[in-house]
């Protein structure tokens, strides 16, 4: 174990750094924080380049059973209170955070999948909407998560706490050519699905059962026309009460369950 309790400290620097996309993807690292998520990443066998705790961790709900499941570890940090408030994002610490490692995914594995049922995300910008679609798509078991270029960041902190740990379980790629990626999918014999309030079919009229691509726009914007353009078929979710729209996150997370119910029978 290493103690630190210098803000001088390169690994302080590095930590503090990691909360700029543009670092995290440079050193391929992001920060995972609180007793959960960690329990979460060990359980999951997610790879981590160091844990850093302090004393606040013995305060903490299930710090002390965390604190026997890494004591061990051969990269473990201890900071002080004091620092550990400097490195963390949070307002009440729990004095625990990991460095785990960037696992890029290749788009290809999605093409080997037997039947797949797949979310393609156009520029979702909401760290809490991105989680929770993560988490629901692990929810149910989901084949992955398609993001596209100007979308928040999945290994943001506020993304990473709101997947509760789904992060480490869900499938997700990111791409650059939207396009192209999606023509492809097509040429697989997949059924692309466009979300939009102007659809023409309720999504409990839509057959999910075979492969599937659902496209969901952004949060304000909605699909581009391009993306729009590409799809087979547009699918609308039944508002009967005053709201005009349904957030992001609630809305996929609806027709993500109307595709799992008609897969499971």
């Amino acid at each position: 174990m290493m103690e630190i309790t210098s803000s001088k400290n390169p690994k302080i620097k590095q930590i503090k750094s990691l909360y700029r996309r543009k670092n995290r993807w440079n050193m391929e690292l992001f920060i995972i924080e609180g007793v959960k998520i960690l329990e979460e990443c060990i359980d999951n066998n997610y790879p981590l380049e160091n844990i850093i705790y302090s004393d606040e961790l013995f305060n903490t709900n299930g710090g002390v059973e965390i604190y026997e499941r890494i004591k061990s570890y051969e990269n473990l940090i201890y900071v002080p209170n004091s620092l550990f408030k400097e490195i963390s994002d949070t307002e009440n610490p729990q004095g625990i955070m990991a460095l785990a490692k960037i696992t890029e995914r290749q788009i290809e594995e999605l093409y080997k999948l037997d039947n797949p049922f797949i979310l393609f995300l156009e520029e979702i910008q909401d760290p809490g909407n991105m989680g929770t679609i993560i988490r629901t798509a692990d929810a149910f078991n989901l084949d992955g998560i398609i993001v596209s270029e100007g979308s928040v960041d999945i290994y943001n902190p506020k993304v990473i706490r709101s997947t509760m740990g789904s992060i480490f379980r869900t499938p997700v790629y990111y791409i650059k050519d939207n396009m192209e990626t999606i023509k492809k999918f097509e040429s697989m014999g997949f059924k692309i699905f466009a979300t939009s309030l102007e659809g023409e079919n309720y999504t409990y009229n839509i057959d999910f059962k075979n492969s599937s691509l659902i496209l969901i726009g952004n949060e304000s914007k909605g699909l581009s026309d391009e993306l729009h353009s590409l799809a087979h078929q547009w699918i609308k979710i039944p508002i009967l009460g005053g709201a005009e729209s349904l957030n992001v996150a609630i809305a996929t997370s609806i027709i993500m369950y109307e595709g799992i119910k008609q897969r499971m029978g």
